[in-house]
């Protein structure tokens, strides 16, 4: 199958993280002189000829993935798994539903961002995912930052102010620490519906600042001069935002669960430490003190490149015929998992 004349690729409604997945993979795509376009989910119902044009590749993420019983060339994402705590259980059977119509198609492969989806989609599930392809990196976070540890003097957030993703639950030790160390601040990037009630928490304490959202130059920035990074999401699918800590030399800490822990397995307890799935605030307070102490090592991510991913992107889309899925498909799974 001859490399696609275009692809076109959907993001998220909002700035974060598939509208970094989706802006990293375009660049992938004008790094090989293929043409891509950047769409929203809203949109792919517009883009009729597109959608039916085998010459197009189409790259779907999960809110536009019900798109495949009329899409020829797709490959739909899943960059987790569907959680009926946190979406409720009318979007999560949605999801699960939409997650069926991209193994039920012809014209439509499923592709997971992590071994760690893959396997609950596959297990818990019953879905066949048809490759593993890891995220993105776009180009600005690939550029080495010349920083001291001197001149690092925050623990950074960055992502929704959500429940789904902890925060409310680390904040206390966070707080905790500040008063342990001084010099410390505390930088939190992103908006949503706990921002009100995590502003108040912390009672205008001025060595918390609540940026909003911002672009990815700012964000870089601001890692430039985070020392710690910290996340709480025990079911993060894989985690650009864990990708862009690290390639601007913070440590990261996560939860001990998630596809994040796959980002960078040998660099745990290192640039990479763990916090407990209790998320106890003497635990967390401990782990965040450890790695406030670590000393940060250059981390390779060359796998994340966006020109790679890209590249995986075609050998799945390789897959592909006019006329189905061919039929040497499985003998083809299976000479992939051999190897």
């Amino acid at each position: 199958m001859t490399n696609p004349e275009k692809v076109l690729i959907t993001a998220g409604h909002e700035v974060g993280g598939l509208t970094a997945f989706a802006e990293g993979l375009s660049e992938g795509f004008t790094a090989l002189s293929i043409p891509s376009e950047v769409i929203s989910p809203k949109e792919i119902f517009k883009r009729w000829r597109d959608l039916r044009d085998a010459k197009v590749l189409k790259i779907l993420s999960t809110t536009a993935v019900f798109a495949p019983p009329f899409a020829r060339r797709a490959i739909c994402m899943a960059h987790g798994f569907p959680r009926a705590d946190a979406q409720g259980w009318t979007r999560m059977l949605a999801i699960l539903g939409s997650f069926r119509l991209a193994n039920a198609y012809s014209g439509a492969q499923l592709v997971a961002v992590s071994d760690y989806g893959a396997i609950h989609l596959q297990t818990i599930f019953n879905l066949r995912i048809d490759a593993v392809i890891r995220n993105p990196l776009r180009s600005i976070f690939l550029q080495r930052p010349d920083v001291s540890d001197q001149n690092r003097c925050y623990i950074t957030y960055v992502g929704r102010l959500n429940p789904a993703k902890n925060l409310h639950r680390i904040l206390p030790a966070i707080c905790d620490l500040l008063d342990e160390t001084p010099g410390l601040r505390v930088c939190i990037i992103g908006d949503g519906e706990q921002r009100a009630a995590l502003e108040c928490y912390v009672n205008g304490n001025p060595r918390v600042e609540f940026k909003g959202t911002q672009d990815p130059h700012s964000v870089r920035e601001l890692l430039r001069h985070t020392k710690v990074f910290v996340s709480g999401t025990p079911t993060e699918g894989l985690g650009i935002t864990y990708l862009e800590a690290l390639s601007q030399g913070c440590a990261v800490a996560m939860p001990a669960s998630g596809g994040g822990l796959e980002v960078a397995l040998d660099q745990i307890g290192k640039s990479v430490h763990l916090l407990p799935l209790s998320l106890d605030r003497k635990e967390v307070t401990a782990v965040l003190h450890r790695a406030l102490d670590s000393t940060i090592t250059p981390v390779s991510l060359s796998a994340y490149e966006a020109k790679a991913v890209a590249m995986a992107y075609l050998r799945v889309d390789s897959r592909f015929s006019p006329i189905g899925k061919f039929a040497g498909y499985k003998m083809h799974r299976i000479k992939d998992e051999i190897a």
